[in-house]
């Protein structure tokens, strides 16, 4: 489960479970409006598609936090865009290309992902900036240096940053 700040494009990663039942929901919906740092603290507004996972109990826990859901029509993928594309490069750039032994393995390649989405890849929604850039970014002299993560799948060109 993936919540995005629509203005920002910042991704969290709130979980994944193979059975996302009513009292999984339920931690997750405390977990997202901790008072120490949940990411939808100080948020008006969450959209989420009709899927069945989202069930009262969540969106209840959710609405007692000040956060109102907001439902979006049935089959409109266009009206959640922004995430359903962060979906699609994660399953394209990463999932697609690996397989998983464990569910360990799983939070581990997605953890990565969303570091390299955040600190690493452009955003053409953002006119091609970096959500949180480096201090190498901008850069115009310096040796070309390469980062890698998951064995080489994801990479980032940068130059050194001055010292």
């Amino acid at each position: 489960m993936f919540v995005m700040e629509l203005k920002t494009r910042r991704v969290h990663f709130a979980g994944c479970t193979c059975n996302p039942d009513g009292p999984w929901m339920k931690q997750i919906a405390r977990n997202l409006t901790a008072f120490d740092g949940g990411f939808l603290n100080d948020k008006k507004y969450i959209l989420m598609d009709r899927d069945t996972k989202f069930t009262a109990e969540f969106r209840t826990l959710l609405d007692g936090e000040g956060t109102e859901c907001v439902l979006l029509p049935p089959k409109s993928p266009n009206c959640n865009a922004h995430l359903e594309r962060f979906f699609g490069s994660l399953k394209s750039e990463c999932v697609d290309k690996m397989i998983f032994f464990s569910e360990k393995s799983l939070r581990n390649a997605i953890n990565e992902f969303v570091i390299h989405f955040h600190h690493e890849r452009n955003h053409q929604g953002l006119d091609n900036k970096i959500i949180d850039p480096g201090p190498e970014v901008g850069q115009t002299s310096g040796e070309v240096m390469c980062d890698e993560r998951l064995g080489g799948m994801l990479n980032y060109y940068h130059r050194r940053a001055a010292a």
